[in-house]
């Protein structure tokens, strides 16, 4: 029945002149998504993009597929007709609701859309042509315009197409059409929720991962590579930093007051992952920090540790409940993973009585201890970076 997706958008719609740039992203996202599921076509005209099908694929792979692209606003199978000559056009519509509704006791309103503005008829002028035969062919069926059961969509174009369900999908921008940015990646439930809500926006993603063995357990990197593979379902493939943090870490621990080691731990790992970001040609970096969940996470705490940085920090949690955020890592099906029970070094050395309001400056004396090895264990760190290509 149906031999093609048409594809709509939301937002692209507003870009003026630029739109074509987000329309070709779009594209692009759609076919990598497909691209091991079959030979499919995908292609645009006027507004849409359809995708059209191989002669044998599987629907519900291909619906699931589509609706992790972000761009997307809605799906709809349609049938073809190739011809857009009236009777055959009618004939193809009647066979449609025959195939699709072989109970027809209900109500339905045809909506039209020509792009060939020559057609032999309007828009509304099919409506009413194709409402009148629809009754003829199927006298149980009854119109209401207001209120339909079924909305039997006819789009008049070099081929016609017709459709009357429609599956909803993301929304948001085409991946990779603003950007890039590096995720500040853990194996809790907060950051995979921050990468995947950024990347609705449009944003490819790197990732930074702070590994501590043998204070933290290959299972634990394992947890995250797992994370960054649910994700990269709707943010694309993933290059994953693996940094060892456990020298860092130690010498810190020694050196600094312990109310202060998860600002001073926070302050370090966003200078190791700006420097990555850099190397990455980022445009900033992202964090799954939420105001107040933890002591790190007030005002003063976020901004101790933004001071470090250059770069933008996108925080796109920061106004969510826990509850918000659990939602959708379930929706993304990343809370199961998150979950597991391995530590991070986030959670290894955390204090008994962390400070929640630090002072910058109280912070940077304590930092001024570090200074006889820090910048070489920054170095060290840096260059035995683990890589991992994550899809």
């Amino acid at each position: 029945m149906f031999k093609a997706f048409l594809i709509k958008y939301a937002e692209i719609g507003l870009k003026g002149n630029n739109r074509y740039i987000f329309e070709n992203a779009l594209r692009d996202r759609i076919k990598d998504a497909l691209n091991s599921l079959g030979e499919y076509e995908v292609g645009k005209e006027q507004g849409r993009i359809f995708v059209e099908c191989p002669e044998v694929y599987d629907y519900e792979e291909t619906v699931s597929a589509l609706k992790k692209v972000f761009g997307i606003s809605s799906i709809c199978p349609v049938a073809v007709i190739e011809s857009s000559e009236w009777e055959p056009l009618t004939k193809g519509v009647g066979d449609y609701v025959e195939m699709m509704y072989p109970d027809r006791n209900f109500t339905f309103k045809v909506e039209a859309k020509r792009a060939d503005k020559n057609y032999q008829y309007t828009s509304p002028e099919i409506c009413i042509e194709m409402g009148a035969y629809l009754l003829k062919r199927f006298p149980e069926l009854k119109v209401d315009v207001h209120e339909p059961s079924v909305r039997v969509t006819v789009e008049v174009r070099t081929k016609c197409y017709v459709y009357s369900i429609i599956i909803p999908g993301l929304g948001g921008m085409p991946v990779g059409c603003n950007g890039k940015a590096m995720l500040l990646l853990s194996g809790g439930i907060d950051s995979p929720v921050a990468g995947y809500m950024l990347s609705k926006r449009g944003v490819s993603i790197a990732a930074t991962y702070f590994h501590a063995p043998p204070y933290t357990s290959d299972r634990a990197k394992q947890k995250v590579v797992d994370l960054a593979g649910k994700i990269s379902k709707y943010t694309g493939p993933v290059k994953l930093f693996v940094v060892n943090f456990t020298d860092i870490q130690l010498y810190i621990y020694d050196q600094c007051p312990h109310e202060e080691l998860t600002i001073i731990m926070r302050r370090y790992m966003m200078k190791i992952a700006e420097r990555l970001a850099e190397q990455e040609s980022c445009l900033g970096m992202i964090t799954g920090e939420s105001l107040g969940q933890v002591a790190s996470q007030t005002m003063q705490g976020l901004a101790a540790t933004n001071e470090v940085c250059k770069m933008p920090v996108y925080r796109p949690l920061i106004a969510f409940d826990k509850k918000d955020i659990v939602e959708i890592a379930k929706e993304i099906d990343t809370f199961e993973t998150s979950i597991q029970p391995f530590e991070d070094c986030c959670t290894i050395f955390v204090a008994k009585h962390p400070v929640t309001k630090p002072s910058l400056k109280v912070i940077k004396r304590s930092e001024e201890k570090l200074e006889e090895k820090i910048n070489e264990m920054i170095e060290t760190a840096l260059s035995t970076v683990e890589i991992i290509n994550v899809k």
